[in-house]
C-alpha cells in the first residue's frame, strides 16, 4: 500500500478451516484448492478482486484483497462469492469451509499437517524451533486487517490510535470458545493460545499490545532488532529475520507502509468481518483526528494497563468490566465504569452513520452489538454442553452461514 495515506485504502484476510463434508473434522486439501484455481500447486493465486493463499498448515486457506481496496464498501459479497467458488471446488473433494476462529475438536498432535511445498523452509523453521502442532500454531483462523499511513508522523498516529483500541476487540470479535472438544472458559481461545505459543522466544509476541513506539527507526530499533537478535541462535540462517517475526496483536509492516491487525476471530460470515472491519476503521479514524483525546495523550499509555483490559475482554468478552476512567475518557465514553458491550455501543453511535456500510454489513454488525459476539453465541446455543453431537449441530450450522451469507443468532 506504499504512497497511500491514512484511511485511503484498505487490506483485508480472511482464513477458514478446510473439514470434512461430512464429519466436519480438518480436511488438508489447502493445496488440492489452490491448484484447482490456479492449474498447478501454488501458494498464491488470483480470484477475481481477490487472491487466495496457503497458511502454514493445510487445512487452512486464506482469502485477502488483490491489493488495496479503496472502500470496505462492497467487499462483503466480494468474500461471500470467494467462500462460495472455494466450497463449489471442495465439494467433489468431500469437503467445505467452516468458519469461526478455531476447530472445535482437532486434535493438533494427530491432525497437524504442515504446508510442503513453495516456502516451506519457512514454515520448517517454525516447526522446528517451536514445534507447530498446538493449538495456537495449527488452530487459528483469524481476520487481519491492513491501514496504509505515509511517514512517520502518520505511523504515529495510527500505531497511537490502534494500541488504544486493540484491548478490546476481543469484546466484539471472539470466535473461539471451544477447543479440544470442550468449553474454555475463554470466549477468544485463540488470542489465549496464541500470547503464549512462542513462549520459547517471548519477545516475539511480547505481551500482544504493542510498546509505545511511534517511529519508524524507533520500532526497528527497540521492537525488529530485539526481534532479530533474539531468534538468532534458533534460526542462524536468518530464514525468519524479516517484519512478519513480529507476532504482536499489530505489527507494522514497512516494506508496505501499513500496520496489520491481528486480533480479530474470523467470523460466522463476510458480512460479519466487514462489519467489524468498518467500526474498527470508523473508531481509529475518529482516535486519528483526536476526537475524544489528544495525541499525547494517546501515545502516553504503557503497555501494562492495556494488556490487563485485553486479558479480561480475552476471557469475557462484551462482559468485561472496564474501570479505567482515563482509558474510557480516551474512548469518548462519559461514564467512569463500563462493560466493553457498552463500550462498543457507544463507539458504534458516535462513529457509524446508517447507510454508512452496505446493508449486510449494518445487519450483521447490529446482531454483534445486540446479541454479543460469535463465541457468546455459540455458547448460548451450546447450553453450557460441549458434547460431541451438539457441537457437530452448531458448527454445521455455521458452515452454512458462512456460505449462505448469513449471520448466526444463537
Amino acid at each position: 500500500m506504499s504512497g497511500l495515506h491514512l484511511f485511503e485504502g484498505y487490506g483485508i484476510e480472511l482464513e477458514y478451516m478446510i473439514v470434512d463434508r461430512a464429519t466436519l473434522s480438518v480436511m488438508p486439501a489447502a493445496d488440492r484448492v489452490l491448484e484447482a484455481q490456479a492449474g498447478e500447486i501454488a501458494s498464491e493465486v488470483e480470484a477475481g478482486p481477490l487472491r487466495w493463499s496457503n497458511e502454514l498448515v493445510l487445512h487452512v486457506i486464506e482469502l485477502k484483497t488483490n491489493g488495496p481496496a479503496a472502500s470496505l464498501r462492497g467487499l462483503a459479497a466480494a468474500f461471500l462469492e470467494g467462500a462460495r467458488r472455494m466450497d463449489r471446488i471442495l465439494e467433489p473433494l468431500g469437503g467445505r469451509l467452516m468458519p469461526s476462529g478455531m476447530h472445535p475438536w482437532m486434535d493438533p498432535l494427530r491432525e497437524t499437517r504442515i504446508w510442503p511445498h513453495e516456502q516451506s523452509p519457512i514454515y520448517a523453521a517454525y516447526d522446528r524451533i517451536f514445534g507447530c502442532q498446538g493449538h495456537g500454531w495449527s488452530n487459528l483462523q483469524s481476520l487481519h486487517i491492513n491501514l496504509p499511513f505515509s511517514g512517520d508522523e502518520e505511523f504515529g498516529r495510527l500505531h497511537a490510535a490502534i494500541r488504544l483500541l486493540l484491548p478490546i476487540l476481543p469484546a466484539i470479535a471472539a470466535s473461539s470458545p471451544v477447543a479440544g472438544g470442550r468449553l474454555t472458559g475463554f470466549l477468544d481461545t485463540r488470542l489465549e493460545v496464541y500470547r503464549r505459543n512462542q513462549e520459547k522466544i517471548p519477545s516475539l509476541t511480547g505481551q500482544v499490545i504493542p510498546e509505545p513506539v511511534f517511529t519508524r527507526e524507533g520500532y526497528e530499533a527497540e521492537i525488529l532488532q530485539r526481534l532479530y537478535r533474539d531468534v538468532a541462535p534458533c534460526d542462524p540462517e536468518g530464514v525468519l529475520r524479516e517484519e512478519w517475526l513480529n507476532s504482536r496483536g499489530a505489527i507494522a509492516r514497512f516494506e508496505r507502509d501499513t500496520i496489520e491487525i491481528r486480533v480479530i476471530d474470523v467470523q460466522e460470515t463476510p458480512a460479519a468481518d466487514l462489519a467489524i472491519a468498518s467500526l474498527v476503521a470508523a473508531v481509529l479514524r475518529a482516535l486519528v483526528t483526536e476526537r475524544w483525546s489528544g495525541l499525547a495523550e494517546q501515545m502516553a499509555w504503557p503497555v501494562e494497563p492495556l494488556a490487563a483490559i485485553f486479558l479480561d475482554t480475552v476471557r469475557r468478552g462484551e462482559e468485561a468490566v472496564i474501570a479505567d476512567e482515563a482509558y474510557l475518557r480516551c474512548l469518548g465514553f462519559p461514564g467512569s465504569k463500563a462493560t466493553a458491550g457498552e463500550l462498543w455501543a457507544c463507539l458504534g453511535r458516535e462513529t457509524l452513520a446508517r447507510g454508512s456500510a452496505d446493508p449486510e454489513v449494518e445487519e450483521a454488525l447490529a446482531v454483534i452489538l445486540d446479541r454479543g459476539p460469535l463465541a457468546r453465541r455459540i455458547l448460548r446455543a451450546l447450553g453450557g454442553s460441549a458434547d460431541r453431537g451438539r457441537l457437530e449441530s452448531v458448527y454445521r450450522e455455521l458452515c452454512g452461514c458462512l456460505v449462505e451469507g448469513r449471520p448466526y443468532l444463537g
